[in-house]
């Protein structure tokens, strides 16, 4: 791959096919490192008959001066932490691409048997048929490091470069078995269909310690996984994890694992209700992702038709209008309602695109007549299937935004009770 050589014709780079002797007019690229040999190359140069020889031998002279002339800044940092190369490097490297904790890693450990970065991405290449092959690389190093014995921390991140590459081969393969055990207990459990579902990155960092020091769990440890997954993700444990939050989570995971503890202890609380009045609906909250994986979980109608909503498609993030604001948004702004209270969390159902067209920006109290005729005894149902109570539906027929919000909020409140064990 390194058959790389200069053509002084074209005044270009060009990658040859052919170990034997290339055209006169390119010099293989390994002559530059020696004056002598590439001067003797160059007193060839002058048996050419070719009318432009003269402007090759200017172009060869050229182009040893540009690499005998070109300065390479070394600087050698010697066996120093992750923590303390990394601003150093930042600032010699200002003006060029920031590098991540697994860029400097990959060099700390890089050998002709291991490559960092490629045995994170195979990894994710495995799960890629799935669709969590997205998952952030960081998050994947986390788990690598606590497989080869160490912790989630930049700390212990560090200590890799310590590991030989048979010791980091192996952390590979654990990372991918317990990968591909979390996913199938997010796809088949919590009803997630992809990686940019998921709330909180780190959550899959824990989840994956649990599977892998526990790949088999018993009915009632799974309802456990599942109930700390249901905290963190509303509680919003993880939006922000320290390093001692780290080693917590690691020794809580591995007390669980061993049977001294019945749970995966967190501290995780349960929100306040009106959080879900205060939190905006966008794709990229992880409060937005925890109200859409609740709302999968029930089966949710087409409150207009009564049909099941896609919720696979709807969790893929990939239309907006699966997500319907149950007060229209332009209702609302006509009202004076300000924007955020109008796309709060609380006031989002799922409904197919074609309902919503119908919807527009009607009145509540226009539209859910429609719903009141088409689902006859099978109102409650539907309803339920929203999370929507009697109090909140009524709310609704009566245009009374607020009350609407404070019954809706209720329901996810009690919803996340259940499902948490609050």
């Amino acid at each position: 791959m390194w058959n790389i050589a200069y053509d002084l014709r074209n005044r270009a780079f060009v990658h040859l096919d052919t170990l034997g002797d290339p055209p006169q007019h390119q010099v293989r690229m390994n002559k530059l490192s020696d004056g002598a040999v590439f001067y003797k190359y160059y007193a060839t140069l002058d048996s050419l008959t070719a009318p432009d020889r003269d402007v090759l031998k200017v172009n060869a002279d050229s182009l040893f001066n540009r690499f005998k002339d070109y300065k390479v800044a070394v600087v050698t940092l010697g066996d120093m932490s992750i923590r303390d190369v990394a601003p150093i490097f930042e600032r010699i490297n200002s003006t060029g691409t920031r590098l991540t904790i697994v860029d400097l890693m990959r060099a700390a450990t890089w050998s002709q048997e291991f490559d960092l970065i490629d045995a994170i991405d195979s990894v994710r290449d495995a799960l890629s048929a799935k669709e969590f092959g997205g998952l952030d690389r960081k998050v994947v190093l986390r788990t690598m490091s606590a497989a080869a014995g160490g912790g989630f921390s930049v700390e212990s991140i560090d200590s890799l470069r310590k590991h030989s590459a048979e010791v980091l081969k192996r952390a590979t393969a654990d990372s991918q078995a317990a990968y591909e055990k979390t996913v199938d207990f997010l796809v088949t459990q919590i009803r997630i269909p992809s990686d940019s579902v998921i709330p909180y990155a780190n959550q899959v960092v824990v989840l994956s310690e649990i599977f892998r020091l526990l790949p088999t769990p018993t009915a009632a440890q799974y309802a456990e996984i599942r109930k700390w997954f249901w905290r963190t993700a509303s509680g919003g444990y993880f939006s922000g994890w320290n390093t001692g939050e780290m080693a917590r989570d690691q020794a809580a995971v591995a007390a669980f694992v061993a049977g001294t503890a019945s749970e995966i202890k967190v501290p995780a609380y349960k929100p306040n209700a009106a959080i879900w009045i205060d939190k905006p609906f966008r794709t990229d909250s992880a409060h937005a992702k925890t109200l859409a994986i609740i709302l999968a979980h029930h089966s949710p109608h087409d409150i207009l038709t009564g049909q099941y909503i896609d919720v696979t498609k709807s969790l893929a993030w990939t239309n907006s209008k699966e997500y319907h604001h149950l007060f229209p948004r332009d209702y609302l702004k006509g009202l004076g309602v300000d924007a955020n209270r109008a796309n709060c969390l609380a006031n989002i159902i799922m409904l197919s695109s074609v309902s919503n067209k119908r919807v527009s920006n009607r009145a509540p109290s226009d539209y859910l007549k429609e719903t009141q005729s088409m689902a006859g005894d099978n109102l409650e149902e539907w309803l339920a299937s929203n999370l929507i109570s009697e109090a909140a539906f009524d709310a609704a027929l009566k245009d009374d935004y607020s009350s609407f919000l404070t019954a809706r909020s209720q329901t996810i409140s009690e919803v996340i009770s259940e499902l948490g064990s609050w």
